[in-house]
């Protein structure tokens, strides 16, 4: 068993390392501009669980005020009260009436704001708080917690209306996920915190998500109800999951203690920022790009992550490279619109991690293909899945198109620090890696055998440079058999981390 943490109110320890210049490197190439980046400063932490901003002590002019000891109090007002409506809830413990589908249905543009010490409790009976199809709703200083939406499904927001804003709240404790997401909505400054399943579940049924604005958020402790032990290998959990998002600013959020991935951003997502995080101690990947295009991943600090997770597989014997910042079947693609055509990931700080970055394709997954997980989606060059069939897949455009693909990747300007002392681990805690595997399903697959581990190794312009290497690292390439020391990385065939600096006595 690995190490958990679960010490959610803790004070993180100092964000920045007292890191070394790279000099009298054991293992350095020809020295240029960039061959000794400098990482930006570390972000504050976003403590907002530990101290929530209060809300508004006495009603604002013109609101209806909520009684706590009315119960259903706050739903009935809003059904008799017009769109536009302010709420002020008093302060106290708000409750809904009994019954499992009793929930708020707001009004388009309601704002509901807690008073300090305000209380939604669903008390382990209510399924939903917040529902409904209105735009343009705001939640402000208010708690919710302990409602019991079913999994995949959330508590605030549950029908993934748009346009909704929360903030300086805190959403804890419930069942599913705290909240869902729809197009436009704004997450702010609030406690995600103890949720079944998810913080947030970015989710919307029949439809993409645009515009999605996540930042100063503390994201911890989430998936307590454990669910890829319950359903094998879902892919269901996470600090926050993201589907099918065009266009995400994730941004200055503390993302800590999760049980599983901190961010995971899983199939079809576009154009994401995720900047100044810090993201540290989840149990697995501090951050998943699976299936997805477009990304900049920039300034984060990224620390003891995956030290549950990369144990346990390597415990098992598994020579896979699970690493703390994953891309999977996920690259950059100019004739998708986004404010980037690659995915570049810059000036981020990794320190004692299980393991680093892997760049990964599923030789297997691809639109139509009985591997695929997302079962019934295709990439987003290719609408018709149908079309994904022999013969047109092999030739173009469909061979290319009806794959996702790990491709203009740009790793430069990092940092990544490992002391083995700290990670407690001897072997397979210090991965870089570029691979594949080899192709072999369904018959009718063109891109069985070593194609697709070709490609991503070598053709698809997957490119290390400029970075510093603390600590023993290791590389990978091709397959999980190529385990490379620094000079075979950087060599012939591979031409990887051209300007790095190497220091494998470093690290600790």
């Amino acid at each position: 068993m690995g190490i958990k943490r679960r010490h959610w109110a803790l004070a993180a320890a100092p964000l920045a390392l007292a890191l070394p210049a790279a000099t009298g490197c054991e293992s350095t190439s020809t020295p240029g501009a960039g061959a000794q980046p400098t990482a930006a400063p570390s972000p504050p932490v976003a403590r907002v669980c530990a101290e929530p901003a209060a809300g508004p002590a006495k009603a604002p002019a013109g609101a209806v005020t909520v009684d706590p000891a009315v119960v259903g109090d706050l739903a009935a007002k809003t059904g008799s009260n017009p769109p536009k409506t302010t709420f002020w809830l008093r302060p106290g413990k708000h409750r809904l009436d009994p019954h499992r589908y009793a929930q708020v249905i707001p009004k388009e543009g309601n704002r509901y704001l807690g008073a300090p010490g305000a209380v939604l409790d669903g008390r382990k009976k209510n399924q939903y708080a917040f529902g409904g199809s209105a735009r343009d709703v705001t939640i402000r200083h208010l708690t919710v917690q302990r409602f019991v939406a079913p999994p995949d499904e959330g508590v605030v927001n549950h029908d993934s209306a748009d346009g909704w804003v929360i903030e300086h709240s805190t959403i804890q404790d419930n069942s599913g996920a705290g909240l869902m997401a729809g197009a436009r909505q704004r997450v702010r400054a609030s406690c995600l915190r103890g949720n079944g399943q998810y913080g947030m579940n970015a989710y919307k049924a029949g439809g993409r998500i645009s515009d999605l604005v996540v930042e100063g958020n503390e994201i911890v402790g989430n998936n307590t109800d454990d669910w890829e032990r319950r359903r094998k290998g879902c892919g269901c959990t996470g600090g926050v999951k993201f589907w099918a998002v065009d266009g995400a600013d994730v941004r200055g959020n503390w993302v800590h203690d999760n049980r599983g991935t901190g961010l995971w951003a899983d199939t079809n997502n576009n154009d994401f920022r995720i900047e100044n995080n810090v993201l540290e101690a989840n149990d697995g990947a501090a951050l998943i790009y699976e299936t997805s295009y477009n990304a900049v991943i920039r300034n984060n600090t990224i620390r003891r992550n995956n030290w549950v997770e990369g144990r346990r597989k390597a415990d098992r014997g598994d020579t896979f490279p699970f690493a703390t910042v994953y891309l999977s079947e996920s690259g950059g693609e100019p004739r998708i619109e986004a404010r980037t055509d690659k995915i570049e990931i810059y000036r981020n700080v990794l320190e004692n991690n299980w393991s680093g970055i892997t760049l990964w394709e599923n030789a297997d997954r691809f639109c139509n293909s009985p591997a695929n997980t997302s079962s019934g989606d295709c990439t987003l060059l290719v609408r018709d899945t149908d079309r994904c069939a022999k013969p047109a897949i092999a030739e173009p455009p469909l061979y290319t198109d009806c794959r996702w693909k790990t491709q203009r990747v740009d790793i430069h300007g990092n940092r990544f620090v490992l002391d083995k002392s700290v990670v407690k681990c001897t072997v397979r805690c210090d991965r870089m890696a570029v691979l594949a595997n080899y192709g072999t399903y369904p018959d009718w697959s063109p891109y069985r055998g070593e194609r697709v581990a070709e490609a991503i190794t070598r053709k698809q312009h997957n490119r290390w440079h400029d970075n510093v290497y603390l600590g023993p690292w290791t590389f990978v390439a091709h397959d999980p058999s190529r385990v490379l020391t620094f000079g075979e990385w950087q060599g012939p065939p591979y031409r990887q981390d051209a300007g790095s600096t190497f220091r494998a006595r470093a690290g600790g």
